[in-house]
């Protein structure tokens, strides 16, 4: 990694994670306060109309100081290119991102190199970054081969993602619990 692409303020990387509908996103928005320009990456795609209105009504609770941006797939690519323009980058959800680079065809190995590229580049922004994601291994076992392999593959990005972060909270009714 060439120093020189990497900006000399000290970058903060904090991960959040939870269940469904547990409070991450607006826990991850309250951890940004109002420094500005504050920017949304948003990694959903409105793929059908409930998607679509979730989307929209994620979009308007984050209120107008907010620039949203939907990024589905090249995540690190955005942070190295446009991330050091902004003190405050928000990216939610890297569980939505996992869905869509397996979407775009990659393997398992594949994906956790883009994990590794993330981690890497999240320190290109000279100020505060925050990841969310969902917990996937706390509730029953999937049925079927295809949702065991995404849910694991899901526990090995959160636990990849939280050794590099230097800030994890665990989001529970809306309540965060520091872990790291």
């Amino acid at each position: 990694m060439e120093k020189s692409r990497i900006s000399k303020k000290k970058s903060k990387f904090i991960f959040i994670l939870g269940g469904a509908s547990s409070g991450k996103s607006e826990f991850a928005l309250k951890t940004c306060g109002t420094t500005n320009p504050r920017v949304f990456l948003a990694t959903g795609q409105p793929l059908d109309s409930e998607m679509t209105k979730r989307i929209r009504a994620h979009r308007r609770s984050r209120g107008p100081g907010w620039k949203t941006l939907e990024i589905p797939v090249n995540v690190a690519e955005w942070l190295r290119r446009e991330g050091p323009r902004y003190p405050v980058v928000v990216v939610d959800c890297l569980t939505l991102w996992l869905s869509n680079l397996q979407r775009e065809g990659l393997r398992n190995h594949q994906i956790l190199s883009r994990i590794k590229e993330f981690s890497l580049a999240v320190r290109h922004v000279p100020g505060l970054v925050v990841a969310v994601s969902n917990e996937l291994g706390l509730g029953l076992v999937p049925l079927d081969s295809t949702s065991r392999r995404f849910r694991d593959l899901s526990g090995q990005v959160n636990q990849r993602i939280a050794a590099a972060a230097d800030e994890v909270y665990w989001v529970v009714s809306g309540i965060p619990l520091r872990l790291k």
